[in-house]
């Protein structure tokens, strides 16, 4: 869902209204644009979801503090990868609709990470509207965006989302060990689907050169 940094053949050294030359990187929103639109970015995204999932699935009886540094953790890189994502040149959508998904993520990592955090469904209600939320934003934006690359990768993971969130929001909160398998579960299949979405971008990027 990105392009690679545009570039003019033969276009010298940037000059600021002073004068002085400025490299091309300097700007930091280009910079953030550069990164954002790099399919390792978005494979490094895949991975921040993924490893989690698989830890929880691993150890599923670990404590609820373990668990809540996990999720929180995911969160909080999650809204990092997607802040930077926003600023993509090809990001379809509103750049202030994409960056305020990725203070939601920040912000509900912030929550799971604190310390009163001790209960099942705290924690299931974070985790639920955040991903309810996201999932609902990746949803239309699959269908407002005819020309949107891989849209039905991008269509499938909002509409995982908004069931992950659902599910994860409809479950009692009694059951820990359910509801640890769950978001083990959910994070293992966001994860595949971001990695294959990773993978289809490097392969259109290779084909546009």
């Amino acid at each position: 869902m990105t392009e690679s940094p545009r570039s003019s053949v033969g276009a010298g050294p940037e000059q600021t209204p002073d004068g002085t030359v400025r490299p091309p990187d300097s700007d930091p929103a280009e910079l953030l644009a550069s990164v954002g639109a790099s399919w390792l970015w978005t494979l490094g995204s895949a991975l921040v979801t993924l490893v989690p999932g698989i830890l929880i699935l691993v150890w599923p009886h670990e404590t609820l503090h373990v668990l809540a540094v996990i999720i929180g953790l995911y969160l909080l890189l999650t809204g990092v990868f997607r802040f930077v994502a926003a600023f993509s040149r090809q990001a379809h959508g509103e750049r202030f609709t994409r960056v305020l998904l990725a203070l939601l993520f920040v912000l509900a990592g912030v929550l799971c990470l604190r310390h009163p955090l001790q209960t099942i469904a705290a924690l299931s209600l974070i985790v639920g509207v955040t991903w309810l939320v996201s999932g609902m934003l990746t949803l239309y934006t699959a269908l407002s965006f005819k020309d949107l690359p891989h849209r039905g990768v991008v269509f499938g993971a909002g509409a995982l989302g908004v069931a992950a969130g659902i599910v994860v929001l409809a479950l009692p909160s009694q059951s820990a060990v359910v509801l640890t398998r769950l978001l083990g579960l959910w994070l293992v299949l966001l994860g595949l689907m971001e990695l294959v979405l990773a993978l289809a971008l490097r392969s259109a990027i290779r084909r546009t050169g």
